[in-house]
Order: structure tokens, then C-alpha cells, then sequence
């Protein structure tokens, strides 16, 4: 019989494909009524053993099954941030951002690290304050049609929590897990109330001192800790391809273990830049630290603190370009708020064959011409920033198209002050050959 065979046909046919899980898939049978398709596809072989080692287990929703592990750290210890600290951060942050329950800290493993719709987070790993420690779950898709399941209980967490945490996360963790969202065409997308990125301010303060800032540096050189062997990040998404068809489990441990080390190296870091935020006078560990929190501070809008850690940064030992670049800010504070005393000080210790030198040269030109009205003494400094230049230039101690933007500047100045140093005297010729006659 015809409805026979049909359901044979039925029962050979192949399992969802990942790029269609979410959808309704029917059969190419023309008018025949058929279910939804139902079909587990079948997770790769050492699925099990992976399972067995991690002591993990699958969880199971209305979208499927993932694997599950759960693990806490009795360190980092629980922070309580400080809100001005935070709105260095994030202004206008509500109050409840500084309630650490309602942090998630978030961090993926991916398939590629370009991003685009078709890369995915395999494993997803969050983590809380948890009974005086760090509370970490991780959620593993053992197959792409596994997905659905884990962006669902993962939305279940970011509804619990609704301030997310993160290194980076605002350019790839979360835009990512946006486009897995949307794409699933059935799970609602969460909406974190806040999200804090670790990955800015860890520039601004240790950048200058260390040159990198990938986590696992920062926990070396700033948290002290060592988190041993570990991965290269661009190795994790061949191990898990490599899981999919068929591979050895044992290799994807060092990936959980080093998406458990990363969440706990936020964590911490979180505290420590809060911390520093907070305190910088007592917690800066050295001048560039208190160098990093003035640039933030200047950033936004506290001129008055960020003048205090300018000073303070520049009484520590700076590197020489890290110390001329505390003093043009400074410099500029100054000016800013009237204290032309300090500024042209900060501006004569900064004159030199240099960015911040020549910017010196020009500043005080512009003070004596302008608020001092002395255009001789300008016309003076100017004419010294040309000599400094003809050296530099004689020397080879400065680019060519550097040499000639600047000297043009200069000179385009020093023509102008020879006009107005003029008029004055042609003032007075006028006025007596006017009374002569």
C-alpha cells in the first residue's frame, strides 16, 4: 500500500540539520500531512566519555538535552563594588549595578574567532558569587542541534542575574551570542540590565606597562597568579571540530579548564580595577596605575581628581613617554581651570624634540600671546621651537613630514607676531606725523 511505503520513507529519513534546528521541517512528499521533525540526532561517540571524565551530566529542557558541569573556587572572595567607582565605568549606572547578586560573569568558547552567523558558542561558561567564592557553570553543546537547548537555559541564568560581566564581551561574547539567539527563530532574546567590560579599563591602567592585556598576563603581572598550563586560545576551535567527528574527548578538558580559569581571572580582575577605581591613592600599586585611573577620571568629567593622580603620578618614576603625557594632561587640566602658574611650568619641563615638546612650545606661545599680551616674549618661544626643529631636522631626529607640518605651523605663528609686534610702532609713526600735520 501506498501509505505504506510512505511511512518507510518516514523512517529513513535523515535528522534536522543544524542550520535549520528551530524550524519545522517536512519531508519532500507532495500533499502528504507529516509530524514535526522529532528526530535526536545522535552525539558524536566519545560524548559519553567526556561526560564520565568531567563528572558532568546532561540536562534536559523543553529544546533537547546539553551537557552540564558545575565546579566553585574558594577564590576570588566576593566584592562589593563601590558605585562611583562604577560610574567611572558606566555613567548614570543605576544603584542596583553595585549589587554583586546580580552579577553573571560571562565568557564563550567558539568555533572561530571572526564572529558571523556561523560561528558558534560551543560551550558557554557563567559564574557567580556563591557561599564566599565563584559559583561556575558551564554549558556544552556535545552536537550543533544541541544548541537550542543551552541558549535556553543560558537565558534562564541572565534572567536570574541581570547585570552581565565580562573581558571583551561588548565586541564578541555577547554580539555573538545575539546572532545565535536570533538566529534559533524561537527563543527569546535576554536583555542584561547593565553590562560591565573589563577589557577598556584594563587598557587605560596596565597597557603602558605591560604592552598585552590578555587575561591571562593581567593575572600574572597584576592578580599574581599563575594558572599554569593552558591552551592557546587559537587551538580550541579545531579541538572541538575535531570532537565532532568523531575525536578523542580527552583533548577538549584543557578547553573547560581554561574557560573556568578565564571566569575566574575576571572576577578577580573586576575587584582589583574596581578596587583601584575606588582607592587609587592606596590601592595604585606603582605611578602608571595612578596615570591609568587620571586618564579615566579626566575622561569623565572629574577634573579634580584626575589633577590630584596626575600629580601623584608624576612624583612616582614614570617611563619617559608616560611621564610627558601625565604632564601635557596635567598641563591642560590647568589651563582648563585657570592655574596658568602650573600649566606654563608643566609646559617649560616639557620643551623638546618631541610630540609633547613641540605642543609645549606652541602652548606657551599661545599663554604669553593671549592672557600675558607680552607677543615679544611669544615671538621669543617661537622662534626657539624653529631653532629646536633645525636641529632635529639637521640630526635626523625627526620625520620629514613631521619637520615640515610643524615648521609650518610655526612659521604661519611667528609671521603673525611680527605683524602684530609691528602695529604698535606703526601706530606711533601715525599719530606723530598726524600731529605734524
Amino acid at each position: 500500500m501506498i501509505q505504506d511505503r510512505f511511512a518507510r520513507l518516514k523512517a529513513l529519513q535523515r535528522p534536522c540539520p543544524p542550520a535549520l534546528s528551530g524550524l519545522e521541517w517536512q519531508p519532500a512528499l507532495p500533499h502528504i500531512q507529516t509530524e514535526p521533525c522529532q528526530t535526536v540526532p545522535p552525539v558524536p561517540d566519545g560524548a559519553d566519555r567526556l561526560e564520565q571524565i568531567l563528572g558532568a551530566s546532561a540536562k534536559t529542557n523543553q529544546y533537547g538535552e546539553h551537557l552540564s558541569l558545575h565546579c566553585w573556587f574558594g577564590e576570588p572572595a566576593r566584592y562589593v563594588p563601590n558605585i562611583q567607582a562604577l560610574q567611572l565605568l558606566m555613567p548614570n549606572a543605576p544603584e542596583d549595578v553595585a549589587d554583586p547578586e546580580q552579577w553573571l560573569f560571562l565568557d564563550t568558547e567558539t568555533t572561530g574567532l571572526a564572529g558571523g552567523s556561523g560561528t558558534y558558542a560551543f560551550l558557554v561558561g557563567i559564574a557567580w558569587w556563591e557561599g564566599g567564592g565563584l559559583e561556575i557553570e558551564q554549558f556544552f553543546m556535545r552536537d550543533y542541534s544541541e544548541e537550542s537547548s543551552l541558549l535556553f537555559a543560558l537565558g534562564e541564568r541572565l534572567g536570574e542575574r541581570r547585570v552581565l560581566v565580562t573581558f571583551n564581551g561588548k565586541s564578541f561574547d555577547w554580539p555573538l551570542l545575539e546572532t545565535r539567539y536570533r538566529m534559533s527563530r524561537k527563543i527569546a532574546l535576554p536583555t542584561p540590565r547593565a553590562h560591565l567590560d573589563f577589557l577598556h579599563p584594563a587598557r587605560n591602567l596596565w597597557r603602558l606597562r605591560l604592552g598585552s592585556v590578555r587575561l591571562s598576563e593581567l593575572e600574572r603581572r597584576v592578580l599574581g597568579w599563575d594558572r599554569g598550563a593552558d591552551l592557546i586560545s587559537d587551538l580550541i576551535p579545531r579541538i572541538y571540530l575535531d570532537f565532532i567527528r568523531g575525536g578523542p574527548p580527552e583533548r577538549l578538558i584543557p578547553v573547560f579548564h581554561h574557560n573556568q580559569m578565564d571566569l575566574r581571572g575576571l572576577a578577580a580582575l573586576s575587584s582589583r580595577t574596581l578596587s583601584l577605581l575606588s582607592d587609587a591613592e592606596t590601592q595604585g600599586q606603582d605611578g602608571i596605575e595612578l596615570f591609568g585611573v587620571s586618564r579615566i577620571c579626566e575622561r569623565r568629567g572629574d577634573s579634580s581628581r584626575a589633577r590630584r593622580l596626575y600629580e601623584k603620578s608624576i612624583a612616582s618614576v614614570l617611563p619617559v613617554e608616560t611621564d610627558r603625557a601625565a604632564r601635557r594632561s596635567l598641563a591642560r587640566l590647568a589651563k582648563r581651570d585657570g592655574d596658568f602658574t602650573v600649566s606654563c611650568d608643566l609646559w617649560r619641563s616639557a620643551l623638546g624634540n618631541s610630540r609633547q615638546g613641540y605642543e609645549a612650545y606652541e602652548q606657551l606661545a599661545i599663554y604669553y600671546e593671549h592672557k600675558a599680551r607680552d607677543p615679544e616674549q611669544a615671538q621669543e618661544v617661537v622662534r626657539q621651537a624653529l631653532d629646536e626643529l633645525r636641529r632635529a631636522n639637521q640630526t635626523g631626529n625627526i620625520a620629514p613630514g613631521a619637520y615640515r607640518e610643524i615648521k609650518a605651523r610655526f612659521e604661519h605663528r611667528m609671521a603673525r607676531l611680527e605683524r602684530k609686534n609691528r602695529r604698535p610702532l606703526l601706530d606711533v609713526l601715525g599719530t606723530g606725523l598726524q600731529a605734524q600735520w
